[in-house]
Protein backbone atom coordinates (compact mmCIF):
# COMPACT_ATOMS: atom_id res chain seq x y z
CA UNK A 1 0.00 0.00 0.00
CA UNK A 2 1.47 3.36 -1.20
CA UNK A 3 1.72 6.39 1.49
CA UNK A 4 -1.29 7.97 -1.35
CA UNK A 5 -3.49 5.09 -0.94
CA UNK A 6 -3.43 4.91 2.50
CA UNK A 7 -6.12 6.84 5.22
CA UNK A 8 -6.48 10.38 6.37
CA UNK A 9 -8.36 10.20 9.79
CA UNK A 10 -9.61 13.02 11.29
CA UNK A 11 -10.53 12.37 15.23
CA UNK A 12 -12.54 14.47 18.21
CA UNK A 13 -12.20 13.86 21.54
CA UNK A 14 -8.26 11.76 21.53
CA UNK A 15 -7.39 12.05 24.51
CA UNK A 16 -10.86 10.21 26.72
CA UNK A 17 -11.53 7.43 27.99
CA UNK A 18 -11.35 5.94 24.12
CA UNK A 19 -9.38 8.66 22.42
CA UNK A 20 -6.08 7.54 23.88
CA UNK A 21 -6.72 3.67 23.11
CA UNK A 22 -7.51 4.64 19.87
CA UNK A 23 -4.84 6.66 18.30
CA UNK A 24 -2.54 4.23 19.82
CA UNK A 25 -4.65 1.35 17.07
CA UNK A 26 -4.83 4.22 14.42
CA UNK A 27 -0.77 4.55 14.59
CA UNK A 28 -0.24 0.88 14.40
CA UNK A 29 -2.27 0.58 11.51
CA UNK A 30 -0.84 0.52 7.84
CA UNK A 31 -3.74 1.71 6.16
CA UNK A 32 -3.93 4.93 7.75
CA UNK A 33 -1.28 7.27 6.74
CA UNK A 34 -2.82 10.57 8.72
CA UNK A 35 -4.39 11.41 11.57
CA UNK A 36 -5.93 14.66 12.57
CA UNK A 37 -6.98 14.89 16.01
CA UNK A 38 -8.61 18.10 17.99
CA UNK A 39 -9.86 18.28 21.61
CA UNK A 40 -9.89 20.71 24.18
CA UNK A 41 -7.13 20.24 26.17
CA UNK A 42 -3.45 20.35 26.01
CA UNK A 43 -1.85 17.57 23.60
CA UNK A 44 1.29 17.02 22.44
CA UNK A 45 1.45 14.33 19.73
CA UNK A 46 4.92 13.47 19.90
CA UNK A 47 5.10 13.07 23.93
CA UNK A 48 2.73 10.25 23.61
CA UNK A 49 4.36 8.61 20.68
CA UNK A 50 2.13 9.47 18.16
CA UNK A 51 3.93 10.35 14.73
CA UNK A 52 1.27 10.09 12.55
CA UNK A 53 -1.16 12.59 14.13
CA UNK A 54 -1.45 16.51 14.09
CA UNK A 55 -3.19 18.00 16.98
CA UNK A 56 -5.37 21.52 17.15
CA UNK A 57 -7.04 22.26 19.99
CA UNK A 58 -10.64 23.77 19.37
CA UNK A 59 -14.15 22.78 20.70
CA UNK A 60 -16.74 21.09 18.72
CA UNK A 61 -18.96 23.71 19.41
CA UNK A 62 -16.90 25.73 17.05
CA UNK A 63 -18.12 25.28 13.43
CA UNK A 64 -15.27 26.48 11.67
CA UNK A 65 -13.02 24.66 13.42
CA UNK A 66 -14.90 21.40 13.18
CA UNK A 67 -15.09 21.68 9.44
CA UNK A 68 -11.06 22.54 9.30
CA UNK A 69 -10.22 19.32 10.82
CA UNK A 70 -12.32 17.35 8.95
CA UNK A 71 -11.29 18.84 5.18
CA UNK A 72 -9.79 16.45 3.10
CA UNK A 73 -10.03 13.45 5.99
CA UNK A 74 -11.01 10.22 4.75
CA UNK A 75 -12.83 9.34 7.66
CA UNK A 76 -14.21 10.96 10.61
CA UNK A 77 -14.26 9.54 14.18
CA UNK A 78 -16.16 11.68 16.65
CA UNK A 79 -15.73 10.66 20.15
CA UNK A 80 -15.75 13.90 21.72
CA UNK A 81 -18.65 13.92 24.63
CA UNK A 82 -19.24 15.14 27.77
CA UNK A 83 -20.09 12.80 30.37
CA UNK A 84 -20.27 13.81 33.62
CA UNK A 85 -21.39 17.39 34.63
CA UNK A 86 -23.81 19.79 34.31
CA UNK A 87 -26.71 18.54 32.42
CA UNK A 88 -27.49 21.55 30.79
CA UNK A 89 -23.51 22.15 29.67
CA UNK A 90 -23.77 18.35 28.78
CA UNK A 91 -26.53 19.01 26.09
CA UNK A 92 -25.15 21.90 24.64
CA UNK A 93 -21.42 20.73 23.78
CA UNK A 94 -22.59 17.04 23.35
CA UNK A 95 -25.96 17.53 21.32
CA UNK A 96 -24.69 20.87 19.29
CA UNK A 97 -20.84 19.63 19.16
CA UNK A 98 -21.97 16.19 17.69
CA UNK A 99 -24.32 17.69 15.14
CA UNK A 100 -21.64 19.87 14.01
CA UNK A 101 -18.98 17.12 13.42
CA UNK A 102 -21.70 15.09 11.78
CA UNK A 103 -23.00 18.09 9.35
CA UNK A 104 -18.95 18.56 8.57
CA UNK A 105 -17.94 15.24 7.69
CA UNK A 106 -20.90 14.56 5.78
CA UNK A 107 -20.54 18.15 3.77
CA UNK A 108 -16.68 17.03 3.35
CA UNK A 109 -18.15 13.83 1.49
CA UNK A 110 -16.00 11.46 3.88
CA UNK A 111 -16.26 8.07 3.16
CA UNK A 112 -17.06 7.18 6.32
CA UNK A 113 -18.08 8.56 9.81
CA UNK A 114 -17.78 6.67 13.22
CA UNK A 115 -19.50 7.18 16.05
CA UNK A 116 -18.93 5.94 19.43
CA UNK A 117 -22.56 5.93 20.63
CA UNK A 118 -23.27 3.62 24.08
CA UNK A 119 -25.74 1.18 25.96
CA UNK A 120 -26.87 4.03 27.17
CA UNK A 121 -28.96 5.04 24.35
CA UNK A 122 -31.19 2.21 24.45
CA UNK A 123 -32.35 3.14 27.84
CA UNK A 124 -32.88 1.62 31.00
CA UNK A 125 -36.54 0.79 30.39
CA UNK A 126 -38.36 -2.01 32.37
CA UNK A 127 -39.69 -3.55 28.71
CA UNK A 128 -36.15 -3.62 27.42
CA UNK A 129 -35.12 -7.59 26.48
CA UNK A 130 -32.96 -9.63 28.48
CA UNK A 131 -30.88 -9.24 25.89
CA UNK A 132 -30.41 -6.14 23.57
CA UNK A 133 -29.37 -6.57 19.84
CA UNK A 134 -28.93 -3.98 17.23
CA UNK A 135 -32.45 -3.64 15.99
CA UNK A 136 -33.95 -2.49 19.08
CA UNK A 137 -34.25 1.56 18.42
CA UNK A 138 -32.73 3.98 20.81
CA UNK A 139 -35.11 5.80 23.02
CA UNK A 140 -32.94 6.64 25.87
CA UNK A 141 -33.99 7.20 29.54
CA UNK A 142 -35.63 10.99 29.95
CA UNK A 143 -34.41 11.49 33.78
CA UNK A 144 -30.62 9.95 32.73
CA UNK A 145 -29.69 12.83 30.51
CA UNK A 146 -26.31 10.99 29.24
CA UNK A 147 -28.86 8.47 27.58
CA UNK A 148 -31.23 10.50 26.54
CA UNK A 149 -28.64 12.47 24.19
CA UNK A 150 -26.96 9.40 23.24
CA UNK A 151 -30.76 8.73 21.28
CA UNK A 152 -31.09 11.66 20.53
CA UNK A 153 -27.94 12.00 18.61
CA UNK A 154 -28.13 8.09 16.78
CA UNK A 155 -31.23 9.18 15.52
CA UNK A 156 -30.18 13.00 14.06
CA UNK A 157 -27.21 10.98 13.16
CA UNK A 158 -29.39 8.68 10.97
CA UNK A 159 -31.83 11.12 9.11
CA UNK A 160 -28.86 13.51 8.28
CA UNK A 161 -26.83 10.83 6.73
CA UNK A 162 -30.11 9.30 5.34
CA UNK A 163 -29.19 9.26 0.98
CA UNK A 164 -25.61 10.68 2.13
CA UNK A 165 -22.72 8.94 0.41
CA UNK A 166 -20.71 8.84 3.38
CA UNK A 167 -21.38 4.83 5.74
CA UNK A 168 -22.17 5.91 9.12
CA UNK A 169 -20.77 3.53 11.66
CA UNK A 170 -22.45 3.56 15.34
CA UNK A 171 -20.71 1.80 18.34
CA UNK A 172 -22.71 1.14 21.70
CA UNK A 173 -20.04 0.07 23.96
CA UNK A 174 -21.15 -0.83 27.33
CA UNK A 175 -19.15 0.82 30.56
CA UNK A 176 -15.76 0.98 29.25
CA UNK A 177 -13.38 0.53 31.62
CA UNK A 178 -9.44 -0.52 32.19
CA UNK A 179 -6.28 1.59 32.87
CA UNK A 180 -7.41 4.48 30.57
CA UNK A 181 -11.15 4.78 31.16
CA UNK A 182 -11.96 5.65 35.16
CA UNK A 183 -15.12 6.64 34.25
CA UNK A 184 -17.10 3.62 36.38
CA UNK A 185 -14.94 4.99 39.70
CA UNK A 186 -15.76 8.34 39.50
CA UNK A 187 -18.94 7.36 38.98
CA UNK A 188 -19.54 5.51 42.31
CA UNK A 189 -20.73 8.65 44.55
CA UNK A 190 -23.78 8.83 42.80
CA UNK A 191 -24.30 5.19 42.39
CA UNK A 192 -23.82 5.12 46.23
CA UNK A 193 -27.12 6.82 46.49
CA UNK A 194 -25.50 8.57 49.68
CA UNK A 195 -27.87 10.75 51.71
CA UNK A 196 -30.65 10.33 48.89
CA UNK A 197 -31.14 6.27 50.71
CA UNK A 198 -34.14 5.77 52.54
CA UNK A 199 -33.81 6.30 55.97
CA UNK A 200 -34.27 2.94 57.14
CA UNK A 201 -31.27 1.22 54.76
CA UNK A 202 -28.83 4.31 56.85
CA UNK A 203 -29.70 3.12 59.75
CA UNK A 204 -29.11 -0.29 59.15
CA UNK A 205 -25.34 1.05 57.04
CA UNK A 206 -24.45 2.32 60.25
CA UNK A 207 -24.04 -1.07 62.06
CA UNK A 208 -21.83 -1.98 59.16
CA UNK A 209 -17.83 -1.65 60.13
CA UNK A 210 -16.75 1.53 59.26
CA UNK A 211 -12.93 0.43 57.96
CA UNK A 212 -14.07 0.63 54.65
CA UNK A 213 -16.62 2.01 52.12
CA UNK A 214 -19.85 0.98 51.19
CA UNK A 215 -21.76 -0.10 48.04
CA UNK A 216 -25.24 -0.73 47.95
CA UNK A 217 -25.78 -3.86 45.55
CA UNK A 218 -29.04 -3.98 44.06
CA UNK A 219 -28.17 -7.09 42.24
CA UNK A 220 -28.17 -5.96 38.53
CA UNK A 221 -25.79 -7.16 36.35
CA UNK A 222 -24.11 -4.82 34.09
CA UNK A 223 -21.13 -5.41 31.09
CA UNK A 224 -18.06 -3.70 31.31
CA UNK A 225 -15.61 -3.96 28.01
CA UNK A 226 -11.91 -2.78 27.54
CA UNK A 227 -10.50 0.47 26.08
CA UNK A 228 -8.32 -1.46 23.68
CA UNK A 229 -10.94 -3.63 22.65
CA UNK A 230 -13.10 -0.99 21.50
CA UNK A 231 -10.32 0.52 19.43
CA UNK A 232 -9.77 -2.43 17.32
CA UNK A 233 -14.09 -2.51 16.83
CA UNK A 234 -13.44 1.30 15.44
CA UNK A 235 -10.66 0.95 13.79
CA UNK A 236 -12.44 -1.87 11.55
CA UNK A 237 -14.75 0.64 11.20
CA UNK A 238 -12.01 3.15 10.24
CA UNK A 239 -11.05 0.54 7.63
CA UNK A 240 -14.54 -0.15 6.27
CA UNK A 241 -14.72 -3.57 7.62
CA UNK A 242 -18.43 -5.32 7.75
CA UNK A 243 -21.27 -2.97 6.85
CA UNK A 244 -22.22 0.47 8.09
CA UNK A 245 -24.65 0.44 10.63
CA UNK A 246 -24.71 0.01 14.49
CA UNK A 247 -22.77 -2.64 16.65
CA UNK A 248 -22.98 -3.72 20.28
CA UNK A 249 -20.27 -3.78 21.83
CA UNK A 250 -19.19 -5.53 25.18
CA UNK A 251 -16.66 -8.25 26.64
CA UNK A 252 -16.96 -11.81 27.95
CA UNK A 253 -18.73 -12.13 31.28
CA UNK A 254 -21.67 -9.61 33.40
CA UNK A 255 -20.72 -8.66 36.96
CA UNK A 256 -22.77 -6.65 39.93
CA UNK A 257 -22.01 -3.99 41.87
CA UNK A 258 -20.92 -6.73 44.86
CA UNK A 259 -18.08 -7.94 42.30
CA UNK A 260 -17.28 -4.18 42.11
CA UNK A 261 -16.89 -3.67 45.96
CA UNK A 262 -14.72 -7.20 45.80
CA UNK A 263 -12.28 -5.64 43.57
CA UNK A 264 -11.98 -2.37 45.20
CA UNK A 265 -11.55 -4.05 48.58
CA UNK A 266 -14.90 -2.64 49.92
CA UNK A 267 -18.06 -3.94 51.62
CA UNK A 268 -21.20 -4.80 49.80
CA UNK A 269 -24.91 -4.82 51.18
CA UNK A 270 -27.98 -6.54 49.46
CA UNK A 271 -29.95 -2.94 48.47
CA UNK A 272 -34.05 -4.16 47.64
CA UNK A 273 -35.01 -2.91 44.21
CA UNK A 274 -37.32 -0.82 46.24
CA UNK A 275 -35.38 0.98 47.80
CA UNK A 276 -33.55 1.80 44.86
CA UNK A 277 -36.41 3.18 42.77
CA UNK A 278 -37.33 5.33 45.81
CA UNK A 279 -33.86 6.95 45.72
CA UNK A 280 -34.53 7.37 41.91
CA UNK A 281 -37.53 9.10 42.21
CA UNK A 282 -35.89 11.60 44.58
CA UNK A 283 -32.96 12.63 42.65
CA UNK A 284 -35.54 13.11 39.70
CA UNK A 285 -38.04 15.23 41.47
CA UNK A 286 -35.43 17.06 44.19
CA UNK A 287 -34.07 20.64 42.49
CA UNK A 288 -31.06 20.43 44.69
CA UNK A 289 -29.55 17.46 43.81
CA UNK A 290 -26.33 16.86 41.35
CA UNK A 291 -27.14 16.31 37.73
CA UNK A 292 -24.31 13.08 38.34
CA UNK A 293 -26.82 11.48 40.82
CA UNK A 294 -28.98 10.69 37.32
CA UNK A 295 -26.68 7.56 37.05
CA UNK A 296 -28.90 5.87 39.55
CA UNK A 297 -30.77 5.02 36.61
CA UNK A 298 -28.15 3.32 35.33
CA UNK A 299 -28.11 0.46 37.97
CA UNK A 300 -32.04 0.03 38.26
CA UNK A 301 -32.28 -2.53 35.55
CA UNK A 302 -30.29 -5.08 33.74
CA UNK A 303 -28.54 -3.90 29.94
CA UNK A 304 -26.93 -6.83 28.70
CA UNK A 305 -26.09 -6.55 25.17
CA UNK A 306 -25.50 -9.06 22.14
CA UNK A 307 -21.87 -8.58 20.54
CA UNK A 308 -22.46 -11.66 17.55
CA UNK A 309 -22.77 -8.67 14.90
CA UNK A 310 -19.30 -7.18 16.04
CA UNK A 311 -18.09 -10.57 15.95
CA UNK A 312 -18.94 -12.11 12.67
CA UNK A 313 -19.67 -8.44 10.69
CA UNK A 314 -15.84 -7.09 11.78
CA UNK A 315 -14.43 -10.08 13.15
CA UNK A 316 -13.67 -8.56 16.56
CA UNK A 317 -12.33 -10.57 19.24
CA UNK A 318 -12.19 -8.75 22.88
CA UNK A 319 -8.87 -9.73 24.22
CA UNK A 320 -10.09 -9.14 27.96
CA UNK A 321 -13.35 -10.55 29.80
CA UNK A 322 -15.40 -8.51 32.26
CA UNK A 323 -13.35 -9.07 35.30
CA UNK A 324 -9.88 -9.14 33.61
CA UNK A 325 -10.81 -5.21 32.82
CA UNK A 326 -12.11 -4.55 36.27
CA UNK A 327 -9.40 -5.36 37.89
CA UNK A 328 -7.21 -3.54 35.10
CA UNK A 329 -9.18 -0.10 36.13
CA UNK A 330 -9.30 -0.73 40.16
CA UNK A 331 -5.22 -0.78 39.66
CA UNK A 332 -4.98 2.06 37.76
CA UNK A 333 -7.49 4.46 40.05
CA UNK A 334 -5.27 2.75 43.26
CA UNK A 335 -1.72 4.39 41.15
CA UNK A 336 -3.59 7.40 40.31
CA UNK A 337 -4.81 7.84 44.00
CA UNK A 338 -8.43 7.75 43.09
CA UNK A 339 -9.35 5.71 45.27
CA UNK A 340 -8.52 4.40 48.98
Amino acid sequence: MTTDERLTVAVTGPTGDIGRSLMRALERCRGVGRIVAMGRRPFDPAQAGLRKTEYRRADVLDADAVRAVVEGADVVVHLAFMILGNARDAARVNLEGSRNVFAAALAAGARRLVYASSVAAYGFAPDNPATLTEDLEPRGTRRHYYSAQKAELELALREMAAGSSTAAYVFRPCIVAGPDALTLVQTIPYLQIGERMPAALLRALEFMPALKPVIPDPGVPFQLVHHDDVATALRAGVLGRGEPGVYNLAAPGTLTMADLADALGWYSVPVPELAVGAAAELVARLPFVPDEAQWIESVRRPVIMDTTRARRQLGWRPRHDARETLTEMVAAARSERLIR
